[in-house]
C-alpha cells in the first residue's frame, strides 16, 4: 500500500479515484486493485480510529470475505458473534432476526470495530501496487471538462494535490461532499430520528446476548463489544437537545427508564462528551451518477441503523460496482454514462426495498412515520413477530443476505 508523497501542486493520474475511506470505498479499491485497475482511495482522516460507526459485519459480507479467502485471518481479529437478535418489550424477550437457518456458509454477525475492519481491508488491498492510499486528504473540488467530471482538487498538510481519472466514485457517507459538489438531487423520507451513543462497562450478570429495548417512543440498543457494552439510546428528534438543557442527572434518568443495566452504571457517562449524538435521516440520491463520476454507499443512500444494514449495503454496492466496471476496464473501453446506470440500476431496487422496510420498522403506520409524536407501542414488524414468532426467519434472512446480495465475479 502506497502512502503517497505529496509535494505542493503536484497532479498525478490514475483510473479510479474514490473519495472516502469507509467499507464502500475500501472493498472497491481492494476489489479494482486484484484485478489490476489502478485506484487511489482519498481519506479525509489521518486514520480509521472513529468510534460509534457501523460496527455490524452481516453474513451477506462475511460471504464476501469467504470469496476473498481471508475468512480465517479475518475472524482472527476481536469480535462477538450473534446467531440471533432479540428485543425486550415489556416483560417479554422475542427473537426478532434469526439467522441460523440462512443459506450461507456464516450464519451469525459479527460485531467488530469498524476501525479493524477498514484496517483488515486496506492491508489486503495494499499487498497490490497499484492501489494508493491517501489519508489527511479533503476534496475541494471537483475538476470537470464539457460536463464531465475527469478528477478532483484535494487539500493535504503538504498542500493541494489534483488527482486526474477516468472516474470518481463518491463513497464518502451520507454528509457526501463529492455529492454535494457533484449538484446531484437527494430525496428524503420519513421524519429524521436522533441516536445517542455511549459507552458503558461490562460486569457479571448483565445481559449475555445482544438486545434491543422498545419502548412507546424511544428504544434502547446494547452491543457486546466483548469488554463494554455500546449502548444506543434512541429518540424522537430534538429529545437530546431538551435533555441536554435539563442537564446531565435529567438525561441520566430518561436513559435509566429504558436500559436494562443499573441504573447506577449511568454514572460512568461523566459529561456530554460521552454522549455521541447520530441524527439518522433516510435519504437516496435520485440518481447516482452524472457523467465521469458515481456515488455508492451511504453517499448514494443513507440508511436507518435499523438493523445495521448500512454498511452491509455498502459492501454490496461496492461488489456490484466492481462486477460491472472491471470487464470495461479490461478491454481498455472508456466508461460511458450507460455503464454508470447500470450500476444504479443494478443496486436501485434492494436500496429503495430496505429504505421502505426501514420506513415500516420505524412505524406503527403510515401516519406514524408523519408524525412520530404519534407512535404507541412497537412498531408493527414487532408485533407481527410476536404474533408470529417464524417472521424471526424472514427477518433474519432480510436483515442478513438484503433483498438483492451480490458475488465476486473477478
Amino acid at each position: 500500500m502506497e502512502n503517497l508523497d505529496i509535494t505542493a501542486g503536484q497532479s498525478i493520474r490514475t483510473t479510479v479515484a474514490i473519495v472516502g475511506g469507509g467499507p464502500a470505498g475500501m472493498m472497491l479499491g481492494l476489489l479494482l486493485a486484484r484485478a489490476n485497475v489502478d485506484v487511489v482511495v482519498i481519506e479525509k482522516h489521518p486514520d480509521f480510529l472513529r468510534d460509534f460507526r457501523g460496527d455490524t459485519i452481516h453474513p451477506s459480507t462475511l460471504e464476501i470475505i469467504e470469496q476473498l479467502g481471508f475468512m480465517k485471518e479475518f475472524l482472527a481479529l476481536p469480535h462477538t458473534k450473534a446467531e440471533k437478535l432479540y428485543a425486550d418489550i415489556g416483560e417479554q424477550k422475542i427473537t426478532i432476526a434469526d439467522f441460523s437457518w440462512l443459506p450461507v456458509k456464516n450464519r451469525f454477525i459479527a460485531f467488530m470495530p469498524q476501525w479493524d475492519f477498514l484496517n483488515f481491508i486496506a492491508g489486503k488491498a495494499g499487498q497490490y501496487e497499484n492501489f494508493r492510499l491517501l489519508m489527511n486528504a479533503s476534496v475541494m473540488e471537483l475538476v470537470q471538462n464539457a460536463g464531465k467530471v475527469t478528477g478532483l482538487r484535494v487539500e493535504t498538510p503538504q498542500g493541494p494535490l489534483t488527482i486526474k481519472a477516468d472516474l470518481v466514485v463518491g463513497a464518502d457517507g451520507r454528509s457526501s461532499v463529492v455529492r454535494e459538489k457533484a449538484g446531484l438531487e437527494v430525496q428524503r423520507f420519513g421524519v429524521p430520528t436522533e441516536v445517542v451513543w455511549m459507552r458503558l462497562s461490562k460486569q457479571p450478570g448483565d445481559p449475555t446476548q445482544t438486545m434491543g429495548h422498545a419502548g412507546p417512543q424511544q428504544g434502547f440498543v446494547l452491543i457486546d463489544r466483548g469488554d463494554y457494552w455500546q449502548c444506543g439510546y434512541v429518540v424522537r428528534r430534538g429529545v437530546f437537545a431538551e435533555l441536554k438543557a435539563q442537564g446531565m442527572e435529567a438525561f441520566r434518568e430518561r436513559v435509566a427508564e429504558v436500559c436494562p443495566l443499573p441504573k447506577e452504571r449511568l454514572l460512568e457517562i461523566a459529561s456530554w462528551d460521552d454522549a455521541y449524538l447520530l441524527t439518522v435521516r433516510i435519504d437516496r440520491l435520485k440518481q447516482w451518477w452524472k457523467p465521469g463520476l458515481i456515488c455508492i454507499g451511504d453517499a448514494a443512500h443513507a440508511m436507518s441503523p435499523i438493523g445495521g444494514v448500512g454498511v452491509n449495503l455498502a459492501i454490496q454496492d461496492a461488489v456490484a460496482t466492481a462486477n460491472l466496471l472491471i470487464p470495461v476496464l479490461s478491454s481498455g473501453r472508456s466508461i460511458t454514462d450507460a455503464d454508470l446506470a447500470a450500476i444504479e440500476k443494478r443496486r436501485s431496487f434492494p436500496t429503495k426495498a430496505t429504505q421502505r422496510l426501514q420506513l415500516m420498522m420505524r412505524s406503527r403506520n403510515k401516519k406514524d412515520q408523519a408524525d412520530v409524536k404519534r407512535a404507541k407501542g412497537p412498531p408493527a414488524f414487532v408485533l407481527a413477530i410476536m404474533r408470529f414468532p417464524l417472521l424471526a426467519h424472514l427477518a433474519g434472512r432480510l436483515i442478513g443476505l438484503g433483498f438483492r446480495r451480490e458475488k465476486l465475479k473477478y
